[in-house]
């Protein structure tokens, strides 16, 4: 296939980058550089640049520096937040609604008080306590459809 001026000129490039690397001496550039500016075709830039590199050379990865100062000691880091009791209830009573249908209605009250007690003291768990109170109600919801739905087929 015919090089276009562009891809000569980027030949051409290599060859700089080349020779200011040190790969290339004196004569045997000026005569790529000649043979460049003549190529027709793209097997002829590549017989001239194939052999150098073409872009910057990759430097190996840095290596990480180490850290100059011993890791902070347990004792001086703050304690990491507490899970809310309530919470873990909740979604425990909420897990064993399906078993034990009475269970939903514990779950649904742990979890309204879990979430009050989360804003109050800021303790983890929210997403506890909002699966106790899903799976409570939606146990409780099931219950009452039921209840409707035998309501209705007797009357």
């Amino acid at each position: 296939m015919r090089a276009s001026h562009t891809d000569r000129e980027r030949a051409i490039d290599v060859l700089k980058a080349g020779f200011s690397e040190g790969r290339l001496g004196q004569d045997e550039y000026e005569q790529r550089l000649s043979r460049a500016t003549a190529a027709q075709t793209y097997g002829e830039l590549n017989l001239l640049i194939g052999d150098l590199p073409q872009g910057p050379v990759p430097m190996p990865p840095a290596v990480p520096v180490r850290q100059q100062y011993p890791p902070v000691a347990r004792t001086f880091l703050p304690a990491p937040p507490k899970t809310n009791g309530a919470a873990i209830g909740a979604l425990v009573c909420g897990v064993l609604t399906p078993m034990y249908g009475i269970t939903a209605i514990p779950a649904v009250i742990l979890g309204h008080v879990a979430k009050a007690q989360i804003r109050k003291t800021g303790e983890e768990g929210s997403g506890l306590a909002t699966g106790g109170l899903v799976l409570g109600w939606l146990a409780i919801g099931a219950v009452l459809l039921f209840i409707f739905a035998v309501v209705a087929t007797n009357v």
